[in-house]
C-alpha cells in the first residue's frame, strides 16, 4: 500500500537559515515508528520546506540533508527575502509557537515492530520536511535559528574587546 507520511529539532535566523533534526534515530515516534539509519540515503536536495505539510504553503527550501549517529538532519533557508508567508513562520519559530519538524515520504521497505506496536522502516523515498505545531516524532525539532541581530552584537562586543587591548 503506497500512502504519504508524515513524521520528525531547529532553529531559524534573521536571513532565514535555518536546521534541524527531521527525525532522530534510536526511538519510534508516537504511532510507534522507527526509521533506521540507512533508510534515508536516497535523498536528493533541494527539498521544499512546507508548512504544515501543505503543498501549496511552500515557504522555503532545505539545501542540505544529511544522516548522521543521532538523526537525520537538514539545513535550508525560508524565503523570508521573497515570502511574507515565510517571514511570518520564521517569526512562529522564534516565539517557540512552531518548533517541530516533520517529514513526509513514502515506505519503500518495511517491518512490524516485534513486540511493539508500528514498524521499522529501513527505506523510504522523502518528498518533503514540513515546519510543524505536533511533529509525530517529538524529538524532530528545530535546533537552530540563528539571528543575526545576536551575531552582530557579539561581533560589536569582540571589537570593543579589541580597541580597549589595543589602548593599554
Amino acid at each position: 500500500m503506497n500512502r504519504l507520511e508524515i513524521k520528525s529539532t531547529f532553529t531559524v535566523d534573521d536571513a532565514g537559515a535555518i536546521e534541524g533534526v527531521a527525525w532522530p534515530f534510536g526511538t519510534p515516534d508516537r504511532v510507534g515508528d522507527l526509521i533506521e539509519k540507512g533508510a534515508f540515503s536516497g535523498v536528493r536536495t533541494p527539498l521544499p520546506i512546507l508548512f504544515g505539510h501543505d503543498p501549496n504553503d511552500a515557504i522555503g527550501v532545505w539545501e542540505s540533508a544529511a544522516e548522521t549517529a543521532s538523526g537525520f538532519v537538514v539545513k535550508g533557508r525560508l524565503l523570508v527575502d521573497d515570502m511574507p508567508r515565510a517571514r511570518e513562520v520564521r517569526a512562529l519559530v522564534r516565539s517557540g509557537a512552531v518548533s517541530g519538524l516533520s517529514i513526509g515520504f513514502s515506505t519503500r521497505k518495511a517491518a512490524p515492530r516485534v513486540g511493539a506496536r508500528g514498524r521499522v522502516i529501513s527505506a523510504l523515498d522523502l518528498v518533503e520536511v514540513s515546519l510543524v505545531t505536533v511533529p509525530s516524532h517529538p524529538g524532530a525539532r528545530v535546533t537552530s535559528a540563528k539571528s543575526a541581530a545576536a551575531a552582530f552584537a557579539i561581533a560589536g562586543a569582540i571589537t570593543r574587546a579589541a580597541a580597549a587591548l589595543r589602548s593599554k
